[in-house]
């Protein structure tokens, strides 16, 4: 067994972020998959408190685990209700687990105010909820609620409250900073203390209201602890808990305490977005270690240097943990930003050559009227390849006319474009409906082509997205167009910018459509 054992509370303290909420049919399957990465124990939820933990303890107990050890949360028992009466810890008995977590209070304030009780009564509530779920044959891990907080008001009582765990036979104590407010040494000098008095291993479990979860845990850490608690992505009550992506790099690759195997590790950012997507959270681009522009490069110097060597701007390899290293091409870039993004698309350009120079300049021109191709790897790579003469014209405009009415005040506007254009020798003049003009447009575009290309019938649009980049001109300003468009292999992103929202989504669109014709069958790349 690993010095350090991973707790991840995803499934409980995450689902208890803003906005993130999880089926069961999710809870299991990220169960798996912590699993699979290799964390040691997983918090499951409050069985009994509602009817989803109950069925997701149910149908979790058929699972077949290779290491990951499933806990019930709960409390301790109610004030002046016997341990054998509490309907709490006998919903833990009941729910099949082998671990159970339970938290205590440590803070005085909480015991007089939150729970209305005494504190003579509070200790007694910690030692016989351990000690009767111990006498069941259940590993017991001791969450102590706002142990540093309560240390700050009362010293004495809170290292009373945790020794009562301890001595009623407690598996580890986590000392957590539930408030999220505590300094990093401070966090330290504590941990340190308990260890040298302690027999019973400790955990950390902390929030990161002043942006100090992963440092206190691993503070924590250097001071003893051997669990560490967290939760993927680090969703959780308000601010969030420790993040679990951040924290088993810098565990393994900074500090040399291997929790998991390089091969697990290979696919912490593939976690990261899998759990993302069951939870449908938007992704933090700028997460350390997992997020997109984790080794994202910008700055033609930096690019320039990487190019060299990579180590000359990352701190570790991104494929260490799943990432991959990204250049940005934008009004900063230089030759080198646009010589390493070819090589993405299997572009050789030379550094000499006459065309980089134009391209690198129409990049900049571009950028300096708005266009940003960050998001637009699609319009980027079209741009290269037809200043390299390979891309054969794939239609011609002749014209579109787009007209939207509405007849009544409470109904609904009805777009319709009416689009010309000319494949070859042929003239095309249809027609077509949509759910508004860019729709409209949309759709008449595809239409008058699907016959030459059927491969659009593959292609979706998935996003569409304006900006409004001068919002001092008014409805003059000029907006930028993003599409992001998909078929089974794929995604990518275009651009279009226009002082008309019609013309820079006309722009973009061409852009989404001509590259999914023209690489459709080519092998899967992100845009």
């Amino acid at each position: 067994m690993a010095d350090l054992l991973l707790y991840d509370t995803t499934l409980r303290d995450g689902t208890q972020g803003e906005g993130v909420s999880l089926t069961v049919e999710d809870k299991l399957m990220v169960l798996k998959r912590l699993d699979k990465l290799g964390i040691q124990y997983a918090e499951g939820g409050w069985p009994g408190s509602n009817p989803k933990d109950i069925e997701f303890f149910q149908r979790a107990a058929d699972l077949k685990l290779n290491q990951l050890r499933l806990a019930a949360f709960g409390s301790t028992r109610r004030a002046k209700v016997a341990v054998e009466d509490d309907p709490n810890l006998d919903a833990i008995l009941k729910s099949g687990v082998k671990t159970a977590t339970i938290f205590g209070k440590t803070w005085d304030l909480h015991v007089r105010e939150a729970l209305r009780t005494t504190l003579e009564e509070n200790l007694r509530m910690i030692a016989e909820s351990v000690a009767y779920l111990k006498s069941h044959g259940l590993e017991v891990l001791y969450d102590a609620e706002h142990f540093f907080d309560g240390y700050n008001a009362n010293s004495q009582y809170a290292l009373q409250t945790v020794r009562e765990a301890a001595a009623a036979g407690a598996d580890c104590i986590c000392l957590c900073d539930t408030c999220g407010g505590t300094m990093p040494w401070l966090v330290e000098e504590l941990v340190a203390k308990l260890h040298a008095e302690l027999k019973t291993p400790l955990g950390i479990h902390t929030h990161n209201d002043s942006g100090l979860a992963v440092a206190n845990s691993l503070m924590a850490v250097r001071a003893g602890a051997t669990q560490i608690q967290g939760t993927i992505n680090g969703y959780g009550e308000r601010n969030g808990n420790a993040d679990l992506c951040v924290i088993i790099p810098n565990l393994t690759l900074k500090l040399g305490r291997e929790v998991i195997s390089a091969e697990q590790l290979a696919t912490l950012t593939q976690v990261s977005r899998y759990v993302q997507e069951l939870a449908n959270q938007s992704p933090d681009p700028r997460q350390p270690y997992v997020g997109a522009s984790a080794f994202a490069h910008k700055g033609g110097i930096h690019v320039s240097a990487i190019l060299k060597h990579p180590q000359t701007y990352e701190h570790i390899a991104p494929e260490l943990v799943g990432n991959r290293r990204r250049v940005l091409v934008s009004e900063l870039a230089g030759i080198s930003n646009i010589i390493y993004k070819a090589r993405e698309f299997n572009l050789q350009l030379e550094r000499s050559s006459p065309v980089t120079g134009r391209i690198v300049s129409q990049i900049k021109e571009l950028e300096h009227k708005g266009y940003q191709f960050e998001g637009a790897d699609g319009s980027f790579e079209l741009l290269v390849r037809k200043e390299l003469s390979q891309i054969p014209p794939l239609f011609v405009l002749e014209g579109f006319r787009l007209v939207t009415e509405k007849k009544e005040d409470n109904g609904p506007a009805i777009s319709e474009a009416t689009i010309k254009l000319r494949v070859g020798d042929s003239r095309v003049h249809t027609a077509s409906e949509g759910d508004g003009p860019v729709n409209a447009l949309d759709n008449a575009l595809r239409k008058a082509l699907e016959t030459f290309y059927p491969q659009l019938k593959s292609i979706k649009l998935s996003d569409y997205k304006v900006r409004v980049l001068d919002e001092k001109s008014g409805t003059a300003a000029k907006v930028r167009v993003l599409i992001q468009t998909k078929d089974e292999k794929r995604s990518w992103g275009t651009v279009g910018v226009s002082t008309d929202i019609i013309e820079a989504s006309w722009r973009a669109l061409v852009d989404s459509l001509e590259y999914g014709i023209l690489f459709a069958a080519d092998e899967p790349q992100q845009g």
